[in-house]
């Protein structure tokens, strides 16, 4: 039994609709960043955690690599070419969406009101249009970005796409919205929200 601390309303989600994916059992701490709960295992403060075997996992994308691989499920198999692809997919969206999302996070409330520079966030939502475009055509009408199985880049990719939204940056294009829709109705993913 494993257990996972952090919220929903973070990427702690991405953890939660993995091990649901997994069909892993594990309990749920709901804890907030930079809490005594979450710096107790993790001393930078961040979520997620994860309690495995008396140790803990710290970056959700370390958790997802970990789990895929101690399951040998939603991943291709270490040293194989289609790893290699994997990871460097993954990789992509954790530079190009995911660290985007959190810059224009940090400038709107994270950072103290003086550092913020409001402005950077017309750039980030360029960049940010840029990059659903490349995933859209890279996506194509395959069901998943590494073709007809559900791995980690599309965890990944559906959480940024939400977590944009709720940030208000541009997800219009069609493709990826039906893409995103479809992997959030999933009943895995269900099951991870709604904790």
């Amino acid at each position: 039994m494993c257990k996972v601390i952090g919220g929903v309303k973070s990427r702690t989600l991405r953890v939660l609709w993995m091990l649901e994916e997994l069909g892993v059992d594990y309990d749920h701490v709901v804890a907030a960043p930079q809490t005594d709960e979450v710096r107790t295992h993790n001393p930078s403060g961040k979520v997620p955690v994860l309690l495995v075997d008396g140790e803990a996992l710290t970056d959700s994308m370390a958790i997802l690599s970990f789990l895929g691989d101690r399951h040998g499920k939603l991943t291709h198999p270490a040293g194989s070419i289609e790893r290699a692809r994997q990871d460097g997919l993954s990789f992509r969206i954790l530079d190009e969406m995911d660290a985007i999302l959190w810059t224009a996070a940090r400038h709107s409330f994270v950072l103290p009101e003086e550092m913020r520079v409001p402005q950077v966030k017309t750039t980030l939502r360029w960049e940010f249009e840029n990059a659903t475009r490349y995933m859209s055509n890279l996506l194509g009408d395959q069901p998943f970005l590494m073709g007809d199985e559900l791995t980690i880049p599309d965890i990944l990719l559906t959480h940024c796409l939400g977590w944009a939204i709720n940030a208000r940056f541009n997800v219009g294009d069609e493709n990826l919205r039906a893409y995103m829709d479809r992997l959030r109705s999933r009943e895995a993913f269900q099951r991870a929200v709604s904790r």
